[in-house]
């Protein structure tokens, strides 16, 4: 009778190692795919632009250097990619979108380029060249014409975007978070704006504990999914929604 051979324990700090490599992989993989989609167009005078390519197209940005919302992070390549990689989840053809602090456009050309019908949100000072990108980027491109307009957080947000009048299937935004001093206006718009149904897609660059701590709060109002976490970028992109409202995906759970 053959002898068995006694089965040997795997190491729980081996397992770690190997799915610690596996994640970085995958990390390097997604983070280098993302970067590819930016190339750098020919310099043909003193204006500063960048281009990308979504939706089969190149796009080109106007960057303003003296602006601060003005030039383009790499948080928004991040949320931009994922929506055109997940469409079948994550479809934005004839939806109602808000982009939150557009700055120098990309998400909102992109979705539009989807076929989202979005309204693209940013301060006075920065709708100028917001308005210019996006228009160049969309004109005869897209199936809606994006809106342009501003909003300043937590500030007449029952004047400008009345709830019965403009619900949202989704609200974006790209590296919104940072070290200012509007994190509970923000906190405040987002509250407003995600309404019963309504999912915010948020990419998110960490960078100081505020970032951290916003997050924390974030949770007590919003049910929150890691989607993306990319380390090499230090940058993580979230699905959330609200935590008293009983979304498509809460309804279709409860049937289970």
């Amino acid at each position: 009778m053959e002898r068995q051979q006694p089965k040997t324990m795997e190491d729980p700090k081996n397992r770690h190692k190997d799915a610690c490599k596996a994640g970085s992989a995958v990390d390097a993989e997604l983070a280098s795919a993302i970067m590819a989609r930016q190339f750098h167009p020919p310099v043909t005078g003193p204006e500063v632009w960048e281009g990308y390519v979504f939706s089969g197209l190149e796009i080109l940005i106007k960057e303003s250097t003296d602006l601060y919302g003005a030039v383009l992070w790499p948080s928004a390549m991040v949320l931009c990619h994922f929506l055109e990689n997940n469409q079948d989840k994550y479809n934005l053809l004839d939806k109602n979108v808000i982009e939150l602090g557009a700055g120098t456009g990309l998400v909102t050309i992109v979705s539009s380029l989807l076929g989202a019908k979005v309204t693209s949100t940013d301060l006075p000072d920065v709708l100028g060249n917001l308005q210019y990108n996006v228009t160049r980027n969309t004109k005869g491109r897209c199936k809606y014409t994006p809106l342009v307009t501003e909003l300043i957080w937590g500030q007449e947000l029952d004047q400008r975007f009345p709830c019965a009048t403009h619900r949202f299937d989704y609200i974006l935004a790209a590296d919104v978070v940072y070290a200012h001093p509007y994190l509970q206006e923000l906190m405040d718009t987002f509250e407003y704006l995600c309404q019963e149904n309504t999912q915010i897609l948020w990419a998110m660059r960490f960078r100081l504990d505020p970032e951290n701590s916003f997050v924390d709060r974030f949770r007590q109002c919003f049910h929150l999914e890691e989607l993306y976490d990319l380390p090499s970028l230090s940058i993580k992109l979230y699905r959330a929604w609200r935590r008293d409202s009983t979304t498509k995906d809460l309804r279709e759970a409860a049937k289970h």
